[in-house]
Order: structure tokens, then sequence, then C-alpha cells
């Protein structure tokens, strides 16, 4: 099973970055997919979730309005993008797989810097 991030890096106030997480070694389209974050000295944060399907989404209410998660099922891949991003964005960025009976799986994180 893997789950890679790639898309993170440095950008300044007010841009955007487009997150990818690739799936591999389960089957993807029954799996909830998530982002989280975490900061230096604060705890991971779940930032964003969408269903199998891709029906539901959820955000967390400091990214409402400016992160939006998506997914293809054919491609095996999560995305989240990431638009007039803050400094209090910069974190490493993980995506994770859930599901209600099997166990979750996780990515090793991209870095997202926004400079002050």
């Amino acid at each position: 099973v893997q789950l890679v991030e790639s898309g993170g890096g440095l950008v300044q106030p007010g841009g955007s970055l487009r997150l990818s997480c690739a799936a591999s070694g389960f089957t993807f389209s029954s799996y909830a997919m998530n982002w989280y974050r975490q900061a230096p000295g604060k705890e991971r944060e779940l930032v964003a979730t969408i269903s199998s399907a891709g029906g539901s989404r959820n955000y967390a209410d400091s990214v409402k309005g400016r992160f939006t998660i998506s997914r293809d099922n054919a491609k095996n891949t999560v995305y989240l993008q990431m638009n007039s991003l803050k400094p209090e964005d910069t974190a490493v960025y993980y995506c994770s797989a859930s599901h209600s009976v099997r166990r979750n799986y996780w990515g090793q994180g991209t870095q997202v810097t926004v400079p002050s």
C-alpha cells in the first residue's frame, strides 16, 4: 500500500497550490480520503475529507471557501486545491485513506510553506 503526496512547495501569501496524492495497493474507490496537516509544535488537524464516491465533502472552518478537495477514482488520486494561501497554512500536509471497518493508510507528507 502506498499513498504518495506531491505538489507542495513555497508559495507567497495569496497564492495557490494543488496537492496530489496517488494511491496504490488497495481499493481506492472504497475508501474515504482525507487531507490532514501538521504545523511545527501543533497537533495534526483534519483539513478536508471526501467520501468514497466523491459526493460528500467536508472542510475545517479555517479553510472553507479557500480549499477544495476532489478525487479521481479512475486515477486513484485525491487532490487538494489550495487558494488564497496564508502564512498560517504552513504545515506538512498528509493524505490518508479511511474505511469504517478496514485499517487506515497514511502518506509520508508534503511540505507547504507560506512565508509571512
